[in-house]
């Protein structure tokens, strides 16, 4: 069995989460420098990426990394291996997954929408120019991060300027259940395809969500293996396989969505390239009419693979060999 981890460090276009610190919030992730950073697992031939989110993984790339070492120790002496960290229980999963042959491809991304408001309103002539061409009719935007008025007036301008769009909205947890009330009794309902995760606690989340008529999907409760239930709002579990885990597991959280009529949304943590068609050949397993989240790809700099679709080795730093030797 050849089997190789390898660490990367890719340059962004800019810090993932800017200016979105807020008291008694979670720090975003790479706040201070513009650097992602994780693992590429390479078992015969076939790839997975181990990438937790900082801010967002229970776990860090340092324990990612002591417990894929482990695992490929573990396989390399033909030993079975249950990694317990969700980052690498994905992506060991999608290394020894058998993939089913080519399906059809989802629908494109919703593009993302994430700063400060008044910088998003500045470039909205442009914004329009590339939604024109690229025919966008739905497109997700962070909210719970700035202050209120000019978060709504950001969605006020982007519904008026685009007549046909629908807006997803992601709020992380950020509001309090009074804080989201406040926030959703000021929206366009008619234009909100689905607000994440108002509060972080989902009995708030649906209280919020039986008082405005704002549809809501659960996406952090999933990730962190937190209670949640079906109600009359909910319209879709969005799925970051990364935060969950196993593969196993968000497959039946994919059956369970089916099973209770609601859509299924993968969205990414901010992988590489390579993570993200991974995630993109998931999105058209699981959802294939469905936009997934996955439009992270223009934080990159630069990518990991070279033209035939492998990563380049040269610019990853190899952590383990096919003999089991560490550098």
């Amino acid at each position: 069995m050849r089997l190789a981890l390898y660490r990367y460090r890719l340059p962004l276009t800019r810090p993932l989460m800017p200016g979105d610190a807020q008291p008694g919030k979670r720090e975003g992730p790479t706040q201070k420098s513009p650097i992602r950073e994780g693992l590429l697992l390479e078992i015969d031939g076939q790839w997975g990426e181990i990438a937790p989110l900082p801010g967002f993984s229970r776990e860090s790339l340092d324990e990612a990394e002591a417990e894929s070492l482990a695992c490929l120790e573990a396989l390399a002496r033909g030993r079975a291996i249950a990694p317990r960290l969700p980052s690498v229980s994905f992506g060991f999963d999608c290394a020894l997954r058998r993939w089913p042959p080519a399906v059809a491809t989802p629908p494109e991304p919703c593009p993302l929408l994430q700063g400060p408001p008044l910088e998003l309103l500045a470039g909205l002539d442009d914004l329009a120019r590339a939604w024109e061409t690229a025919a966008v009719r739905k497109a997700k935007l962070k909210v719970a991060r700035h202050a209120t008025q000019d978060e709504l007036a950001l969605i006020r301008r982007l519904t008026e300027r685009f007549p046909a769009l629908m807006l997803v909205l992601d709020a992380n947890g950020g509001w309090s259940r009074a804080q989201a009330l406040a926030f959703c009794s000021r929206l366009p309902v008619g234009r909100i395809d689905y607000l994440e995760d108002p509060c972080a606690d989902f009995a708030d989340s649906a209280a919020v969500a039986a008082a405005s008529g704002v549809p809501i999907a659960v996406d952090e409760p999933l990730a962190r293996g937190l209670p949640w239930h079906p109600v009359p709002q909910l319209a879709a579990l969005v799925i970051k396989p990364t935060l969950v885990g196993s593969l196993a597991r968000c497959e039946a959280l994919v059956r369970e969505a089916r099973r209770l009529g609601l859509r299924t949304v993968v969205s990414s943590s901010f992988e590489s390239d390579l993570g993200l068609g991974l995630l993109d050949r998931l999105a058209a397993e699981w959802a294939p009419d469905e936009p997934p989240g996955l439009d992270t790809r223009r934080w990159l700099a630069k990518g990991l693979l070279a033209p035939d679709g492998l990563p380049e080795r040269d610019a990853l730093i190899r952590l383990h060999r096919s003999d089991g030797h560490h550098e």
